[in-house]
């Protein structure tokens, strides 16, 4: 026998049918017990409901006394949550966030205020100040150029999200962000190899540093990275792997869908571009401390303490990105070699927090020329105050286009 109100696929006790899923409430979806006649089967009915109600009684957190239970149910003196205890202002409102996720909210607002105000600052500094005007800077805008991608689009979508208690924006949405996500990581780290192939030569080889890097092959070298990402992450369109993980409320690269993706992923777009990157940074450290040695004081030296100071400035972004982006990287590993075993066993809390550091990290270049480059400093610090008075911002710039205009003239 069915009882009104009771849960699709469950049955009254001496009761001959099952309820039918999406049955209505009001429906008598019963008959009478083999052997009982109608009045067994109005009996069996009566106890039915008696059954739904208490279940209903203990759904809204009632005793069978009409006493208030507490929100967790306490067996072998351990206390287990209640999974059915409505959330707090009724049936329609939304769950309340988490602790972990309101922390993880807030630190990607601030990661994408950071990021859209530093790298802007890092552009328009690089624009306008001729000292920072060079090739080895070329990259550095470019890495800017990297990092605000995911601040302007993905990461609003996944904040959205985190609001939203899981993705509800759609398939399209989707792939565009994943794909974003995956061309400012990729392009992010192959931009950094380039920055430490350019100090390698500018400390290493010096004499040919100028032909090497020409703002024609400077400008060719950043155009054919932005074209190795492109032919990175676009397979990732046609091999179903962007997809969205309820974990981090993204939509991202998924590890554990093909093995040898994973491992391929890893390996040519973070191990490889690191090696090559540790490599340079090396020599170039040998060749610092071989001339801090040799040189004597009375001597003109043969690195410059600007140098120097870039060098250590694009060393610390290395560093910083190797950190933020490792821990995932090396999760997608242990996933890809064993996913049946080894994914299970991955905390969601380590794999939500290895998210987030890779995201913070996009806005930390900025910080790091502020504290490190006296001359990104100075341009910060003018073009903010640029901006606080509109007047001096415009006198400025039609300066800088006047002297422009002359000197394109005086050629």
């Amino acid at each position: 026998m069915l009882a009104r109100g009771a849960e699709p696929g469950q049955v009254s006790p001496g009761c001959g049918r099952q309820v039918r899923r999406g049955a209505p409430a009001q429906g008598r979806w019963w008959r009478a017990a083999p052997g009982r006649g109608v009045e067994g089967a109005v009996k069996c009915h009566r106890s039915a409901g008696r059954a739904a109600r208490g279940l209903r009684d203990g759904q809204a957190g009632v005793s069978p006394g009409g006493t208030k239970r507490t929100g967790t149910l306490r067996g072998n003196d351990s206390a287990l949550p209640s999974a059915s205890q409505p959330a707090p202002g009724g049936e329609g409102a939304r769950p309340r966030l988490s602790r972990l996720a309101c922390t993880l909210a807030c630190s990607l607002v601030v990661t994408i205020v950071v990021d859209i105000v530093g790298n802007l600052l890092v552009i328009l500094s690089v624009y306008g100040n001729k000292k920072l005007r060079n090739a080895g800077n070329i990259f550095a805008v470019s890495l800017a150029v990297a990092d605000l991608v995911v601040a302007v689009y993905p990461y609003p979508l996944v904040l959205t999200s985190v609001f939203n208690n899981g993705w509800k924006l759609g398939y399209l949405p989707c792939q565009i962000s994943g794909f974003l996500m995956g061309l400012s990581a990729i392009g992010s780290i192959f931009n950094i190899t380039g920055i430490a192939i350019n100090r390698y030569c500018y400390i290493c080889h010096s004499l040919k540093y100028d032909k090497l890097y020409s703002d024609e092959n400077s400008f060719c070298c950043v155009f054919l990275i932005w074209m190795l990402t492109l032919v990175a992450i676009v397979p990732n369109l046609h091999t179903g792997t962007l997809q969205c993980d309820s974990r981090i409320c993204s939509c991202t690269f998924a590890q554990s869908v093909n093995s040898a993706d994973t491992v391929a992923v890893v390996v040519f777009h973070f191990v490889v571009p690191v090696i090559i990157v540790i490599f340079c940074y090396l020599r170039t450290w040998i060749l610092v401390l071989q001339v801090g040695w040799r040189v004597k004081p009375h001597n003109k030296p043969k690195l410059q303490p600007q140098d120097f100071r870039n060098f250590v400035t694009m060393f610390v972004v290395f560093v910083l990105f190797a950190i933020c982006w490792a821990p995932l990287n090396f999760i997608g590993l242990a996933v890809a070699f064993d996913p049946a075993s080894m994914a299970p066993r991955i905390p969601e809390w380590l794999f939500v927090v290895s998210y987030h550091m890779a995201y913070f990290n996009s806005c930390l270049n900025a910080i790091i020329y502020g504290l490190l480059n006296l001359n990104f400093r100075k341009e910060y610090r003018r073009i903010i105050v640029s901006l606080c008075t509109p007047r001096m911002f415009f006198v400025d710039s039609s300066k800088d286009v006047a002297d422009r205009i002359k000197r394109s003239l005086l050629r």
